[in-house]
């Protein structure tokens, strides 16, 4: 196999794009993009850059890779085996924040798409990559604004790959085809302060909010939803006090997430959660941040494709999963578009000494042009 993929890894990872920064990441893949033949169009929105790179104009459905170039932070550098934005491999496996969440991937999409034109110059339909440095911080500028714009130009995208490391113990073992929602409340609970021996001249926030926390915590709020598993809540932090032991705290405040199926939608749940918050009788001001409503991509061509791939790759099906938490697909999928999700093992994704095994990287642009030509040229493939 090639190392083209390897050496433009390398290259992506030595640039520092802590999220949003792109850290010209982008500017780099454009240009091998339209000298490939690709139309880039580059769609900055605040501190977030973002590339729509399309190729092909005739009839027939539009496919887009789904990426971005944006990575966590770090962490502390001496940790590290080796510096986290110089790429090194060690016993075939490449090391490097970024190598598995996602610029591995990325490197992979631009191959396969320079391969793919180069082999199909007059392809029907439309293949594009869509990248962002937005999807590791807020999401906001990124490619939900994107989707924005597109809802607004009537672009249509009919199927979606999002490189995500997907995968568990191998590479395709599993195939991401849908993603649970998530919701985050910020709940400020209002009491009154006093002495802890005066309880009387007081009203203390934590003990109103208890009992109703203990409702929302202990909710079944469903059985599942296909292949979904029920939605959750968990509370991630409580604040309150002054620090001093003899002190009822005049205030409250709780942050808690719902990672829900298409059972519901945001607008529900916050219905139902403030229905109890009120019922107990609190005092509260509560802020909702919704970061993506759930998807589900049901069976079709875009799901057999994929699992032909896989088992090629394989020798067997892989696992069509909706598990884990949260992509950029949630919000290509809000203009009707499937959407699945392939890409390497994510055993080390945020962590120190972040690695993807150089055999994987190597047979990623394969697999992803397997997917174009069997989606774009189906009587071909």
């Amino acid at each position: 196999m090639s190392s083209e993929v390897l050496a433009l890894t390398c290259e992506l990872i030595g640039r520092r794009s802590v999220t949003p920064d792109d850290a010209g990441c982008q500017m780099l893949l454009a240009g091998r993009l339209q000298r490939a033949g690709f139309a880039c169009e580059h769609l900055r929105f605040g501190a977030v850059d973002n590339l729509w790179a399309t190729h092909g104009e005739g009839d027939g459905p539009t496919l887009v890779l789904l990426g971005h170039t944006d990575v966590v932070p770090p962490g502390p550098v001496a940790d590290w085996t080796s510096d986290p934005f110089v790429p090194e491999i060690r016993d075939g496996v490449l090391y490097g924040r970024g190598a598995a969440d996602m610029k591995g991937s990325v490197a992979a999409f631009v191959i396969a798409a320079e391969r793919f034109v180069a082999a199909h110059p007059d392809h029907p339909g439309r293949l594009a990559l869509l990248l962002t440095s937005d999807e590791e911080g807020d999401a906001i500028d990124g490619v939900r604004r994107v989707t924005e714009l597109f809802r607004e130009r009537g672009q249509r995208i009919d199927w979606c790959i999002t490189g995500e490391p997907s995968s568990t113990a191998r590479l395709g073992d599993l195939l991401r085809v849908g993603r649970r929602g998530s919701l985050t409340a910020t709940l400020d609970v209002h009491g009154i302060q006093g002495h802890v021996a005066y309880p009387d001249k007081a009203r203390n926030p934590v003990h109103q909010a208890l009992p109703a926390l203990a409702e929302l915590a202990s909710r079944r709020w469903d059985e599942g939803f296909e292949t979904f598993p029920p939605t959750s809540l968990q509370i991630s932090n409580i604040s309150a006090g002054t620090g001093a032991s003899n002190v009822i705290p005049g205030a409250m405040q709780v942050v808690f997430n719902l990672r829900y199926n298409p059972s519901w939608d945001a607008a529900r749940l916050e219905q139902e959660c403030e229905q109890v918050l009120r019922a107990h009788g609190l005092d509260y001001v509560i802020h909702w941040h919704r970061s993506g409503e759930p998807f589900f991509t049901p069976e079709g061509p875009l799901r057999q494709a994929a699992r032909e791939v896989l088992t090629d790759i394989n020798g067997e099906p892989p696992e069509e999963s909706t598990g884990g938490g949260t992509s950029d697909a949630r919000f290509i999928a809000t203009l009707g578009t499937q959407c699945i999700e392939v890409g390497p093992v994510n055993a080390s994704i945020h962590q120190v000494d972040e690695n993807v095994a150089v055999a994987d990287l190597e047979a990623l642009p394969d697999l992803y042009q397997a997917l174009v030509e069997k989606l774009l040229l189906p009587t071909v493939a």
